[in-house]
């Protein structure tokens, strides 16, 4: 996921059954540096860690299947057949990382300490990764007549390529995404699309306004605008889960030189969307911005480009698997789940979208993407339970 999520503490002791072999695989997988390439160049991608999972799940009788588009950035398919006429339920985690270098000491050497496990991936998402493949072991041993499919996937943290591959190889009835969640029930989140507009002037001697038009300056009405439209999208009618959308800048560049009237001045925007919006109402804003700004002042001209869109996920109200999961979890924790969103994107979208029947659920800890990273065990024990419960209700 691109952030973090509320903590909550453990809702029961780890079983001492399960605890010592998830913190075991937990440490195993946290070990294999598999940093995104394509957050950090050099990084060394997933081919470990994946070698590592396939042996792993082989060994316990499940079908691996390697997909492998780009080169060095495999996903895995594993399945666990049913014995037939049963629904089909899909656990997807990502193996990628972000950084090590941003990471306080050693990260891939994991710490436990005063009940949690420290360590880059240890919360996104190696912990999911090991619960979900413990979880799908064990119900894999019970019978079962749908298919249980995991789908340990490359890229989630950069462009989400790894799912869009596995679904273009399977399809299930259901799937559950083992992101952090806090072992919250996740049924929401939002979408985001990003947007360059370039602001065109004329470039001319900086002694010569005659001649000149000064990109820079006419993008300042640009970016007034775009703070007053993040201020109507702060009073909109909120989402119950989401609250609304926003909209922010991210970066500007313009000019070559001092002594130089600017030829141009680009800015990248990003509209973050709830359900109800995508790229075409972010693009109608712009251009309703652009052609209001060129009313006012005929100097101004801009040309805007969306570059890349995702849209924002609302499982159906109805989820068979979110009520099966959420049974699953007040079984084994003694009490309700809590439901909510999550304000950042996440490949449930590509999961919901391909006519999956999806929700997001994985444990507790913290430090995502940050110098810090740790799981709680007490959770890791209890996500586990509640998805190989979640597999073997679902499934049967």
């Amino acid at each position: 996921a691109m952030n973090g999520s509320p903590d909550r503490a453990g809702a029961r002791p780890a079983s001492d059954g399960i605890a010592p072999e998830a913190v075991a695989l937990l440490r195993t997988l946290i070990g294999i540096d598999s940093v995104n390439p394509d957050l950090v160049p050099g990084g060394a991608g997933e081919a470990r860690i994946a070698d590592a999972v396939t042996a792993w799940l082989a060994g316990r009788g499940f079908d691996c299947r390697r997909l492998e588009s780009t080169a060095g950035r495999p996903s895995i398919l594993a399945v666990a057949p049913g014995t037939g006429g049963g629904r089909s339920l899909m656990l997807n985690g990502h193996l990628d990382t972000v950084s090590l270098a941003s990471y306080d000491g050693d990260g891939l050497t994991s710490v436990v300490r005063d009940g949690s496990l420290y360590g880059r991936g240890a919360y996104d998402m190696k912990s999911g990764l090991a619960a979900m493949m413990l979880a799908a072991d064990r119900a894999h041993r019970r019978r079962h007549a749908g298919d249980i499919v995991l789908a340990l996937v490359a890229d989630e943290e950069y462009a989400s390529d790894g799912t869009a591959e596995v679904l273009g190889a399977v399809t299930t009835d259901a799937a559950i995404v083992v992101e952090p969640t806090g072992m919250d029930l996740v049924t929401a989140h939002r979408g985001f699309v990003w947007a360059t507009v370039t602001v065109r002037g004329r470039a001319a001697h900086g002694s010569r306004p005659d001649l000149g038009l000064d990109a820079i300056a006419k993008t300042g009405r640009l970016l007034a605008e775009i703070d007053s439209l993040a201020g109507r999208l702060a009073a909109s009618t909120p989402h119950p889960l989401l609250a609304t959308g926003n909209v922010h800048a991210g970066t500007i560049a313009g000019g070559v030189e001092v002594s130089s009237y600017p030829a141009d001045c680009t800015v990248t925007l990003e509209r973050r969307t709830i359900p109800g919006e995508d790229e075409q109402t972010f693009r109608r804003e712009l251009e309703g911005i652009v052609a209001d700004i060129s009313r006012q002042d005929p100097d101004v001209a801009a040309d805007v480009q969306i570059t890349t869109h995702r849209a924002p996920f609302q499982a159906d109200p109805d989820s068979a698997v979110g009520a099966t999961l959420a049974a699953s979890f007040s079984e084994v924790a003694g009490t309700e789940i809590v439901r909510r969103g999550e304000p950042f994107w996440t490949d449930c979208a590509l999961l919901h979208d391909a006519g999956i029947d999806t929700v997001m659920f994985g444990v507790a800890g913290g430090g995502a993407h940050a110098a810090v990273e740790w799981v709680t065990l007490d959770s890791l024990a209890t996500v586990t339970d509640t998805l190989e419960r979640a597999a073997v209700r679902y499934c049967a």
